[in-house]
């Protein structure tokens, strides 16, 4: 009479307290009696042939089958209705647990033939499974309350394989194959299996040891009742492809050896279900490439697995020579994937995110190779939000570039899945591309990368202007574009530093071991502080202070040393500056940005030493690193992909570092001739360094160990290296008396004296290479379109003086009065002239003679005597006007002007005799650069 009394008032939700406490006291009675008589209880599944036995357990089976029909289905339907935080449904669990211990197969078959009909019996599987599943993912008990648990997984677990066994009977067959039932048991069994509490291998050795001893690992045995289930699918096999490709994963992802080799062969049983219907595999590829992507990232897979996933289903395809090479792609293509996330997952956490960004870029990378493109786009974001949490804009930009080159500008859906805050509004390809290039855009600015902002506001103005004919965005964009430009020329970039790293020793990972990349530093990074930041993720690697290529006892070794020095870019040849003179804002974003090419020199002595000249033995071993990518990109660093090694001899060694000096005399001319405002200090001290023998040693040493005749006699073939070190020597006059002039210009009264020193210095130092290495006088020219004035930049390979003879004769033009102009044009006017990026010249206020051609031979001597009559220093002060040298030897003929063997182009006269000693500053000095006096 209790038993109904019971469900009744269960099923009303009424008086629980006390209809927990009864059962529970039923159960607690039906518990103990079968203690007494332990070989008839249920966990035997067997009845003794005494019957004796047979007659004391008939009235225990008898109750309990009472309580299974009746209160089961009710226990379980209060379970699914209570709220998780109700503190009556643990006891209602409690008690569920306690009936489904109490049954034997007897009560399972005769629960399972009690139910009327087959949709009922499958309502009550399906809701059972549903229940279990949900009990199992969502604990009832805290888990550190080991026995609970563990016995509430030892019934269900029981009854899961009690359930399985129904299906194969009822509900596998053509006409009763239930689609979703099965599906629900997968889900279960893969659920029960991979639970925490079961995670053994978590607990402490005697926790484990513990649960051995009473429960058994029973993540083995649901594996293996899954494995057989699967099997028993036959032809439906099919229709679990690829949905059940994921919880398979997640079941052969767990850490038990015999798990995993009794489990993986699904797998293969998987492709070769699907490659017999459809002679292919992809949607089981597809799935199972995505699922392993956020199950590794979950923390789950290890390199065991990797090897076990590889040789487990290489063995399985060569027994089947259709799938053989399809299979071993496949096998290559998913391994190569977990290696790839495994080394992602080994440093995601780090709180150095540098290597984190390399993994995702290596991923990315592998996702592209592969023609997965939402999986590419996933991680592109990631990357993307890795770098401006760090900062890095320029990198993030160049990131968001790769999605928006995947667009169309076209108002065709978005296909790929959304990614970023502002995409869910975003619905056309057209849309989400402009919102991609503005936040690109930004990302350049914030970057100091106005080049490249200026390449997507020239794109995006195209389709304003000529494909959406939207005006007001076309001026918004070509006002930022403006912008852009302005900040080129008026804001201070500093060229970034570069750094050689390299990772030697078996102790890094795989993406690091025994390789150099090169390393893009940020503004005003010193390497001290670069190499900490290096160093932080491996306390343990040791620092190599040399800078040659370890060896094999350093690559082959279990430790880690880590090789760091600077490397300096080497800038390609822009064939749109050649023959050309830009503005050095512009020239020196090139020379550090968009590099492939890296070089280090390392300095050696070689032959016999001389102690009073250094310059003799110096040779110089040059290595140079080539990257994967240019620098900057979507990292901040690139791996070199080859490296070459020359070695340069002392003679080529002197001809670059004059080639060098002279490029920075220029290049400080140029600053100074741009913003006069600019401190004289690194111009006193360039200057100085060079003109005064006391500081540098001038190019003395030079002469002393290679002009002299024996040295031409050892080394014949350096004849034409040493016209060219003699040529630069030549070159490096008319650079010195700018820069001097220019320093005289802006000297204060306090450092007067020391420029009047300089000066001396520098007469003497004229003098001598005039008379052992010719004159050399630099021609302005001016830009033939704007009427600019535009100087003739140092390079070896500019021969814009090689083609002299083709030039053709621009008459003088006549003066005209100037028409009266707006207050508008005259700013425009004057923009124009600041914009200059002349040296050796400075504003003009008058009109001069432009010669951004070269006159024939006839009209030169003409032109030359207006030029000098004009620069002589101004008579209106009263001042005699300083003496001219002879410039007949000085006109421009094809000879006269001609390429030197440096390529540094101008007037070169002889050097066979000697020119007069000035007395202060030569009056050449304004000849040779056609300038006015300040009067």
């Amino acid at each position: 009479m209790a038993v109904p009394i019971l469900q009744e008032l269960i099923e009303k939700g009424e008086e629980e307290d006390a209809c927990i406490e009864l059962l529970s006291n039923i159960l607690e009675v039906l518990y103990k009696a079968q203690k007494v008589n332990p070989v008839f209880s249920a966990a035997s599944f067997s009845l003794s042939s005494n019957h004796l036995g047979n007659d004391l357990t008939k009235p225990v089976k008898k109750h309990i089958q009472l309580i299974l029909e009746r209160l089961l289905h009710t226990v379980n339907r209060r379970v699914i209705i209570l709220d998780r935080e109700n503190t009556l449904r643990s006891h209602y669990v409690a008690c569920m647990a306690a009936i489904l211990s109490q049954m034997d197969k007897d009560h399972y078959s005769s629960y399972i033939k009690a139910f009327p009909s087959r949709p009922e019996l499958m309502d009550f599987l399906m809701e059972t499974f549903i229940l279990f599943k949900d009990l199992i993912g969502k604990m009832v008990y805290p888990s550190d309350w080991m026995v609970m648990n563990m016995v509430q997984n030892r019934e269900f677990l029981r009854a899961i394989n009690q359930f399985a066994a129904t299906l194969t009977e009822m509900f596998l067959s053509n006409s009763s194959f239930e689609l979703q039932l099965w599906n629900n048991y997968f889900h279960l069994a893969v659920a029960f299996l991979t639970q925490d509490s079961l995670q053994l291998e978590n607990f402490s050795q005697a926790k484990r040891n513990s649960i051995l001893a009473k429960y058994g690992d029973m993540r083995a045995t649901i594996g293996a009742a899954i494995r057989d289930m699967w099997y028993n699918l036959g032809h439906h096999k099919i229709e679990f492809i690829p949905s059940m490709v994921g919880p398979i994963l997640e079941m052969t992802l767990v850490p038990e050896l015999e798990l995993r080799k009794s489990t993986i062969p699904i797998f293969f049983d998987m492709m070769l279900c699907e490659y017999q219907l459809t002679e292919s595999f992809s949607r089981f590829e597809d799935e199972i490439l995505r699922k392993l992507d956020s199950e590794v990232e979950g923390g789950r897979g290890d390199e065991q697995y990797k090897q076990l996933f590889e040789s487990i289903l290489l063995s399985c395809c060569q027994r089947h020579p259709e799938l053989a090479k399809p299979g071993e792609n496949f096998v290559a293509l998913v391994t190569g994937l977990l290696e790839r996330l495994l080394d992602y997952r080994a440093v995601m956490n780090d709180e150095n995110k540098t290597y984190s960004m390399s993994c995702t870029v290596n991923l990315l990378n592998f996702y592209k190779e592969i023609d997965r493109q939402a999986m590419y786009i996933r991680y592109l974001y990631k990357l993307k939000d890795l770098h401006v949490s760090y900062e890095n804009y320029t990198e993030g930009a160049y990131t968001l570039l790769l999605h928006a080159r995947l667009l169309k500008w076209s108002d065709e859906a978005n296909t790929a899945p959304m990614q970023g805050l502002h995409s869910p509004s975003l619905h056309t390809q057209r849309q989400l591309k402009e919102a991609l290039y503005n936040q690109i855009i930004d990302y350049f600015d914030q970057g100091k990368m106005w080049e490249e902002a200026i390449h997507i506001c020239k794109e995006l103005a195209e389709q304003y202007e000529s494909e959406v004919f939207d005006y007001e965005m076309l001026s918004d964009i070509l006002q930022r574009e403006a912008k852009f430009y302005e900040k080129i020329l008026k804001v201070l970039r500093p060229s970034p530093d570069y750094f050689a790293v390299g990772y030697y020793g078996q102790g890094f990972p795989p993406f690091l071991r025994n390789k150099v990349f090169i390393y893009r530093g940020k503004e005003y990074e010193r390497r001290e502080d670069f190499e900490m930041q290096l160093l932080s993720p491996f306390p343990n690697a040791e620092q190599l202070k040399s800078t040659s290529p370890p060896g094999q006892d350093i690559t082959g070794s279990l430790g880690q040393y880590i090789q760091c020095f600077t490397v300096q870019p080497v800038e390609e040849a822009k064939v749109r500056f050649k023959d050309r003179s830009i503005p050095e804002q512009i020239t020196n974003f090139y020379k550090a940005n968009h590099v492939q090419k890296f070089s280090y020199s390392r300095p050696f002595k070689k032959g016999p030493k001389d102690p009073d000249n250094e310059f003799a033995t110096m040779w110089i071993e040059r290595t140079t690193f080539i990257t994967a990518y240019p620098l900057p990109g979507i990292l901040r660093w690139f791996a070199v992909t080859s490296t070459t090694t020359t070695i340069i001899s002392p003679l080529e060694n002197a001809i670059e570092t004059m080639m060098k000096t002279n490029e920075k005399i220029m290049s400080e001319i140029n600053r100074h001739q741009n913003d006069p405002s600019l401190p004289i200090n690194p111009l006193s001290m360039l200057l100085n360094g060079i003109v005064d023998p006391a500081v540098m040693g001038g190019f003395a040493k030079y002469e002393t160990a290679f002009f002299q005749e024996s040295y031409l006699q050892e080394h014949p073939e350096d004849e034409g290296n040493i016209e060219k070190l003699k040529d630069l020597i030549a070159w490096q006059t008319p650079l010195l008396a700018e820069g001097i002039r220019i320093h005289g210009r802006k000297v204060t009264e306090d450092l007067r004296p020391f420029h009047e020193r300089m000066e001396q210095c520098f007469m003497q130092l004229r003098a001598k290479v005039e008379s052992q290495y010719g004159v050399r006088e630099m021609v302005c020219f001016e830009d033939r379109r704007s009427g600019r004035p535009r100087s003739m930049a140092w390079g070896p390979d500019w021969d814009r003086l090689s083609h002299a003879g083709d030039r053709q004769v621009l008459a003088p033009p006549t003066p005209k009065p100037a028409p009266r102009t707006s207050e508008s044009e005259d700013r425009r006017n004057e923009r124009k002239e600041n914009r200059s990026s002349t040296f050796f010249g400075y504003r003009r206020q008058d009109l001069r003679q432009s010669i951004s051609e070269l006159p024939e031979p006839k009209e030169e001597k003409r032109r030359l005597s207006r030029n000098m009559t004009e620069s002589s220093l101004g008579s209106s002060e009263g001042k005699q006007p300083l003496p001219s040298r002879d410039t007949t030897g000085a006109q421009p003929s094809t000879a006269g002007l001609s390429l030197s063997p440096t390529g540094f182009g101008g007037r070169v006269k002889s050097a066979s005799k000697a020119p007069p000693l000035p007395r202060k500053i030569s009056p050449t000095v304004y000849e040779t650069f056609l300038e006015q006096s300040d009067a």
